[in-house]
């Protein structure tokens, strides 16, 4: 066990939480106190703390996983590990609060609601490409003429992030379905880097067509 807790870099207390539960085979007993583990033990562990702590996974959803799928289960792993890594590559120049504050017109106490919210995320070295492009749009919607003296705040961001939590979580599990373990991992973050501009279209679109059609829901309620 000492030696199985080492090379996973999980505590012995824990793997003996994922024995109790199922998560492991049992190991072949070799005496009273002792006991094999076979290699392929420590690959199992790790990827089973992988799914508590990346994907917040429950210990029973990870179990019918593994004794589902246990190759898909590691499949997806990889996949999420390559599009985050991808991500953090892709992170760009990060600038200051006070910069990001003077290069979009956003008050300080605006950007740490935003942040309070989620909205923003910046990190000890400022905020980073996505973040960046999140206050030019907030900049671009103060100069068309939102402005808080008529009832627009860093609030109204809540409602879209809101409508995006669902829709993302629902493309995970589309990605997770579809391309897990049956398309390479480089070639789906080709294909979501491909599909940025056509959804960001997409999406516009749709609501621009949405907001029309429940304006006109909403006349012909009031007859």
């Amino acid at each position: 066990m000492r030696q199985l807790a080492e090379a996973s870099g999980v505590s012995a207390g824990t793997i003996k939480h994922y024995l109790r539960e199922g998560l492991l085979p049992e190991p072949v007993k070799t005496s009273r106190n002792m006991a094999y583990y076979p290699p392929e033990f420590v690959e199992r562990i790790r990827l089973i703390k992988q799914l508590q702590e990346e994907r917040f996974m429950p210990l029973k959803a990870i179990k019918t996983v593994l004794d589902e799928d246990p190759e898909r289960a590691r499949a997806l792993v990889e996949l999420e590990d390559r599009i985050l890594e991808r991500a953090r590559t892709d992170e760009g120049a990060r600038v200051s609060r006070t910069e990001a504050a003077r290069r979009y017109g956003v008050p300080l106490e605006a950007l740490d609601r935003l942040g309070g919210l989620g909205i923003l995320s910046p990190s000890p070295r400022g905020y980073a490409a996505l973040d960046q492009q999140i206050l030019e749009a907030i900049s671009r919607f103060r100069a068309g003429g939102y402005e808080q003296e008529i009832g627009f705040t860093v609030y109204d961001t809540l409602r879209y992030k809101r409508a995006l939590e669902a829709l993302v979580k629902e493309e995970v599990e589309v990605i997770s379905e579809r391309l897990a373990g049956e398309v390479d991992p480089d070639r789906v973050v080709e294909l979501l880097e491909a599909g940025v501009e056509p959804l960001r279209d997409l999406i516009g679109a749709l609501h621009s067509k949405e907001l029309v059609a429940e304006l006109l829901r909403q006349r012909a309620a009031r007859g």
